[in-house]
């Protein structure tokens, strides 16, 4: 009589994931100088009256934001700057923190009254308040 001989499958598929694993998966490399940053994350919302926006713009100082608003169009922009401190006899192992310029624009369905916005930036957060543009009713003509 033949011997049997018996085997793991499960095992045997294990070997071969982990030698298959490290041959289809590129190695990641992070290059956070060379890393564009991912946009600053907004909110909007909106009342019968007004927008409030509110962005996460952490690291930043409130001098260095600039908000434009141009109709319906929203643009707001941040410089964050690098501000290294290194001591001597001391190396920087990893910076991950980003500096530079981030950017972006939206365009909103109302027209905003530029002359009532508010603007407030605490704890990383700008909080935008737009007031929404009194629409003007059509005028009639009367034809003589």
């Amino acid at each position: 009589m033949a011997n049997i001989a018996r085997f793991n499958v499960n095992a045997l598929d294990s070997v071969f994931d982990d030698l298959v694993r490290g041959f289809f998966v590129r190695p990641v490399r992070f290059d956070a100088e060379n890393s564009a940053p991912a946009p600053f994350r907004v909110d909007v919302s909106e009342n019968d009256s007004s927008y409030t926006v509110r962005a996460e713009i952490p690291g930043v100082r409130k001098e260095d934001i600039n908000v434009a608003i141009n109709g319906n169009e929203v643009e707001i922009s941040a410089e964050v700057k690098n501000e290294k401190e290194v001591k001597e006899g001391e190396k920087v192992l990893r910076s991950e923190r980003y500096y530079g310029k981030v950017y972006r624009a939206f365009a909103l369905a109302h027209e905003v009254d530029q002359n009532a916005t508010q603007a407030k930036y605490a704890d990383g957060v700008l909080e935008l308040t737009l007031p929404k543009k009194a629409e003007v009713a059509g005028r009639q003509l009367t034809i003589q």
